[in-house]
């Protein structure tokens, strides 16, 4: 019988095991134009998760306005009309309807005390983070490596444990999506979907997500599936109706409006978001932002469809934010950071398969025939 390739981490050969020499040659091409593109970054605007005042005077930091509004709502408050009050006060804009987000978060905020929702927080943190673990058992083969992988994504998420950034909606859509995501099963996606839904209550970007799984489901064959989805986002799609006449009923033609989302800051930006927004923060910015290059591109090892989906979210995200992000709202990097660091667990086996497919190397295939 033929003998399998051996792997170093994964639990099954990379996607490139099997690759030929020329489009071996042809990725790990791709690969260095791509962390070569990621030194860009030193170029890019900083990025800082949580631009709070330190003198104690007005601050337009987003994330004290969400706390405006959440106490505003907790003192008896109807929820649009605090929080365009809020907004003109603090001289956001009202127009378009984006700028005010869904009041999902802040009512649920509001009906807890402080403690309460930053533990809501954590529980939903240590929930995304054993569904990981499970998951992880299926992706590597064996502890240490599956320990690293958590540790990575400890890495990813830890920004999302800071008490004092618990109004920023990404925060909470990110690690439901995380957790959407571990959960999702060939033929189980019901959960994951519902999970879906759920994150885009709270931050509509999260509809991105929605719609390469629906993607994924349709080109996959999976029509029940994609159904399921669709439906999700068509109920998305409905509560955004609503949101939108809740919001006309207390903005007025003179407010201002938004700068518009069209900053096309580049791939240099999203690396320096993604590292500004992660323990990579710690590390010089050359060095952090060729590794979430290669963190983002060991999601392209894993040869099955959960690898698939993952890389094709983290990669709409990362063009969202290269295309449309300003330098103002990094934040929307919290939607992809507590899983983009993951794939650097994947980065030994994809190299190691793609070098030896670009040189040609065959393994050898012992048989055994039986008379």
């Amino acid at each position: 019988m033929a003998r399998t390739a051996v792997t170093l981490w994964l639990a099954r050969p990379s996607r490139f095991a099997r690759t030929t020499r020329p489009v071996a040659r042809a990725l790990l091409g791709l690969l260095a134009l791509l962390v070569a593109v990621s030194f860009t970054a030193v170029d890019a605007p900083e990025t800082p998760v949580a631009p709070v005042a330190s003198d104690g005077g007005p601050a337009r930091a987003d994330v004290l306005l969400y706390e405006r509004i959440v106490e505003g709502v907790r003192a008896g408050g109807d929820y649009y009309t605090v929080a365009a009050d809020a907004q003109r006060a603090g001289g956001y804009p009202l127009h378009p309807f984006m700028t005010m987000r869904l009041p999902t978060l802040a009512v649920v905020q509001a009906l807890l005390p402080v403690p309460a929702a930053t533990a809501l927080l954590y529980a939903l943190a240590a929930v995304m983070a054993a569904a990981w673990w499970q998951r992880l058992g299926g992706l590597v083969g064996s502890l240490v490596p599956r320990i690293v992988a958590m540790a990575l994504l400890g890495c990813g998420a830890m920004v999302s444990l800071r008490y004092d950034l618990q109004a920023f909606h990404e925060i909470w859509a990110g690690l439901l999506m995380a957790l959407s995501l571990a959960i999702w099963r060939p033929g189980r996606w019901v959960e994951s979907a519902a999970l879906a839904l759920c994150a885009m209550t709270v931050r509509e970007t999260a509809a991105l997500y929605a719609l390469v799984m629906l993607a994924a489901a349709v080109l996959g064959g999976q029509r029940r599936e994609a159904l399921g989805w669709a439906l999700a986002i068509g109920l998305f799609g409905a509560l955004i109706a609503l949101h939108i006449h809740a919001w006309s009923q207390v903005t007025l033609p003179d407010d201002p409006t938004g700068p518009g989302w069209n900053a096309m800051l580049g791939a240099g930006f999203v690396a320096r978001t993604i590292a500004t927004e992660t323990a990579l923060a710690a590390l010089p910015l050359v060095i952090a932002a060729p590794l979430v290059a290669l963190a983002l591109a060991g999601w392209a090892a894993l040869d099955d469809a959960f690898g698939a989906r993952v890389g094709l979210t983290l990669f709409a995200y990362a063009l969202l934010i290269a295309l449309f992000c300003r330098a103002d709202t990094p934040y929307w990097g919290l939607m992809m950071t507590p899983i983009s660091l993951v794939g650097l667990a994947f980065v030994p086996d994809a190299l190691r398969d793609l070098g030896r497919a670009a040189r040609g190397s065959r393994r050898v295939t012992v048989t055994r025939r039986i008379e």
